[in-house]
């Protein structure tokens, strides 16, 4: 039986060198990208918590104080080149959430793979009491997503749906 735990398979023609694939802690197949990393200074690395977790933790680079309803670009000090044809979501942490009200404003925040400036958090604390962030701690998380562009047609009508042009409540509140 072939396990795949704990291996890489690159694949060998040269225009998908930024992928491959690992096992799982189950030994499922998943598919991993290669994204390459530029640190400024001690920022610290993405890093996976659990094994199977869908996004990385991305770290503060430096101090800040968030007051209540106050909003702050927070730095990571990290520059990444993610493969065309990816993005990466900047979304919040859930206990960051639950525990102190702190957000992302544009969750999901998107990196587009062309972007190669400093991964910044646009952090907001939603909740009463002022919130320190401490560098090196958990600022956010990154999830990693496949992109499909669109070829857009001009036409002069679009066809019928049985919601046609109901939205905003249409269905009702219940």
């Amino acid at each position: 039986m072939l396990s795949l735990k704990n291996t890489v398979f690159v694949f060998p023609s040269g225009k998908n060198k930024n992928f491959g694939l690992l096992g799982n802690a189950t030994g499922a197949a998943i598919m991993t990208i290669n994204v390459k990393i530029k640190r400024t200074g001690d920022a610290k690395m993405p890093s996976y918590a659990h094994p199977g977790d869908a996004g990385v933790d991305l770290y503060a680079a430096d101090n800040y104080i968030l007051k209540p309803m106050q909003r702050q670009l927070i730095s990571t000090g990290l520059k990444m080149a993610i493969p065309p044809g990816y993005e990466g979501q900047v979304r919040p942490k859930s206990g960051l959430s639950a525990k102190h009200g702190l957000s992302v404003v544009n969750t999901p925040g998107t990196i587009d793979s062309g972007y190669r400036g400093e991964v910044m958090i646009i952090l907001i604390n939603l909740g009463q009491e002022e919130y320190r962030v401490e560098k090196g701690t958990k600022v956010a998380q990154l999830v990693f997503k496949k992109v499909e562009t669109a070829d857009f047609q001009e036409v002069e009508d679009l066809d019928e749906t049985s919601r046609n042009e109901g939205g905003f409540g249409s269905t009702g509140i219940n």
